[in-house]
Parts: structure tokens; sequence; C-alpha cells
């Protein structure tokens, strides 16, 4: 298992450099209106090309990657235990039914857990990559502004103002986004390609785990966007002298305050840029973590 949970790590880090920009503008289209009803605000990022561009003139072009320092240990923290944990059930036959067949079922309980325990111990830079993505030119900011210089910078104010429970701030809301998104992404990643050998459709190794990654994001995309609105929303706001959260108290305070004020609209504020971002990175990802073990499986016949 150790194995699979560097090459997880690693796989994640290579689709992030691509797709860091997206996230970026998908962060700052969930912040824009926070708590306003629709048509009541000026929204600087009027969908994901158009936010790009927007950072791009303002901000400079170098701007589009704010935030990929604590992107990149993110990612390789959440990758490394979901895809390993998941890989490790796979392997002991965790998820085959008695007919020898991938459960979808058990492929999502298992693709869940591996991401709620992956979320948990990656929280502290989700929370920083959150705040470095939505620091933004006077003119086009949105959302609470914090005063990080940098990744090592927001650790350290984070840390002297409300000591470890502030860098775990926001953890246990997060868990509801990494169990779907997670949990449907594997999952499905595994049926589908699964199911494309099973037909004679796909059969190549590296294509079909293209297209069944490329499947498998689009699930996550639908599944994921609400948590993930909640999650940028708790991560961002700010907080007084004892830590708490000055717009939304937790998890189910926030998604009701965006219920009612900005309505379903507001759940998936930013999908179009979450699609974009999370379709190709899970099917970077998955491809890479797949062509990686076969990779490490070659070395070792060495």
């Amino acid at each position: 298992m150790s194995s699979e949970f560097v090459i997880g790590g690693l796989a994640s880090v290579g689709a992030t450099f691509f797709t860091n920009p997206i996230e970026v503008v998908k962060t700052r289209i969930q912040l824009q209106g926070e708590l306003a009803a629709r048509g009541t605000y000026v929204e600087p990022y009027k969908g994901l090309f158009n936010g790009l561009v927007t950072v791009g003139k303002n901000e400079g072009w170098t701007a589009l990657q704010k935030g990929l320092a604590p992107a990149l240990c993110f990612q390789f923290i959440i990758n490394s235990f979901r895809l390993s944990i998941y890989s490790e059930a796979k392997e002991r036959r965790w998820i085959h039914t008695k007919t020898g067949e991938v459960s979808y079922s058990l492929g999502l309980l298992w693709g869940a857990i591996g991401g709620v325990v992956g979320s948990y111990f990656s929280s502290p830079f989700f929370l920083i990559k959150t705040q470095l993505q939505a620091q933004a030119a006077k003119q086009i900011a949105v959302g609470h502004q914090h005063s990080h210089s940098s990744m090592s910078d927001a650790l350290r104010q984070i840390y002297a103002k409300n000591g470890i429970s502030g860098l775990w701030r926001g953890s246990m809301a997060a868990l509801p986004r990494a169990a779907l998104g997670s949990g449907a992404q594997i999952a499905t990643f595994g049926k589908v390609k699964a199911f494309l050998v099973q037909k004679d459709w796909v059969v190549q190794p590296t294509c079909n785990s293209f297209c069944a990654g490329l499947i498998a994001g689009s699930v996550m995309a639908v599944a994921m966007t609400p948590p993930d609105v909640i999650a940028t929303r708790l991560y961002n706001q700010g907080v007084d002298a004892q830590g708490r959260g000055l717009l939304y108290r937790g998890w189910l305070d926030c998604a009701l305050k965006i219920f009612r004020t900005e309505g379903m609209y507001g759940m998936y504020k930013g999908f179009w840029p979450n699609y974009l971002r999370i379709a190709p990175h899970s099917t970077l990802v998955l491809l890479f973590f797949d062509e990686l073990l076969v990779l490490r499986d070659k070395v070792a016949l060495l």
C-alpha cells in the first residue's frame, strides 16, 4: 500500500499544474455575490474564460497560479490516501460481489472513506489554498480578503491567531465534499473501466483509463459542486478573536443561508468552471495513477 500512497500523490500533483488556474476562477465565482440575491451584485467574473482574462488583465497572468503550493500539498495528501485506500480495497476484493464483478455501491463506499480520511489530513492546505486563491486586486475582489503573502506566511498567521484548531477550521464541513466527490469519482471510474472492457468498446489500457476518467469526472462535478461551494465559503470567511466564523456557524448553517438568499443557483455557483476543472483533473489523475502503477509493476519485474 505504501507505493500506492506515493503514486496516488504524484498523479494528482502532475494534474494540478494544469488545472489550478481554473480552480482560481472557480473559487472567486463561488464567492462573488455571497449571501446576496441574484442580480443585486456586481459580477467581476462572468464565466470561466471571462474570469481567466479578468484575472490576467488586473493581476497579471501569474496570478492564475495563486495558491499553487498549498494546492499541490492538498492534492498530494488527499489523493495519496483516497487512491491508495481504494487500490488496497480493490486488491483485497472488498469492492467485488460474490460473482467477482465490481460493485458500484462498495466502490462508492471505499472511495468515500478514502476521500474523508484524505480530506481531514489535508484540510489546512485546502484552507490556505482557498484564501490565497480568493486574494485579488481591489477592483475585482470578492469574498473576505485575507492578508497572506505565501503559504508559509498563512501557516504562521493562522497558527499565531488561532493555534492548531485554526489550521483545521472547517475540516469537518469539508468531509461531505470529499465523501460525495471522491466516492462518485472512484466508484464510477472502476465500474466504467470494467464496463468498457466487458463490452469490448475501449480495451487499450491507456485509452480505457482516459475514457473512464472523463466520465468519472463528469459524475463527480454534479455530485460535488454544492458541498464545494459550502466548503469554499466556510474556509474563506473571516473569523473573530475566538476563531469563530463571522458569517457561518457550520456546514448546515452555511447551506441554509446560501439556499435562502441565493437559491439553488447559489448552490451551483461555479459549476462549469468546477466541471471543466474536475473532468480533466480527474482524467489526468486517474490516468497518471494507472500508468504509474503499470510502471511500478514493470520495474518490479526487472
